[in-house]
């Protein structure tokens, strides 16, 4: 799925706290947010590949090497936040969407 070519602005970037995510709703699209040790901000689609749950933003934020990951709440199944590829089955693919930070704001789209 992919978001508009509309930037949405979604929140402050100091309201992402470091190693957690936040989920948003971007039209009918839930997109999950995660901010890591290191200022880097991804978004990922928040629909559990395994489960069909929108709950990827209450996983679980670490790395595997120098790769920054989350682990699914549901099956524990780990994911490449810049990818969306599953390190443990690479069938298994979360949404990727474009997201920077401008004058402290993360905006999700193109």
């Amino acid at each position: 799925m992919t978001l508009s070519t509309t930037a949405v602005v979604v929140c402050r970037y100091d309201a992402l706290l470091p190693e957690r995510g936040v989920a948003a709703l971007l039209g009918v699209l839930q997109v999950a947010l995660f901010r890591t040790f290191d200022g880097e901000v991804f978004a990922l689609g928040n629909q559990d590949p395994v489960s069909g749950a929108n709950v990827m933003s209450r996983g679980i934020v670490g790395s595997r090497g120098d790769v920054p990951t989350v682990a699914s709440p549901m099956f524990k199944q780990v994911y490449d936040l810049r990818t969306g590829v599953c390190l443990d089955d690479p069938s298994l693919v979360l949404s990727v969407y474009p997201v920077r930070v401008v004058d402290g704001e993360v905006i999700v789209g193109d």
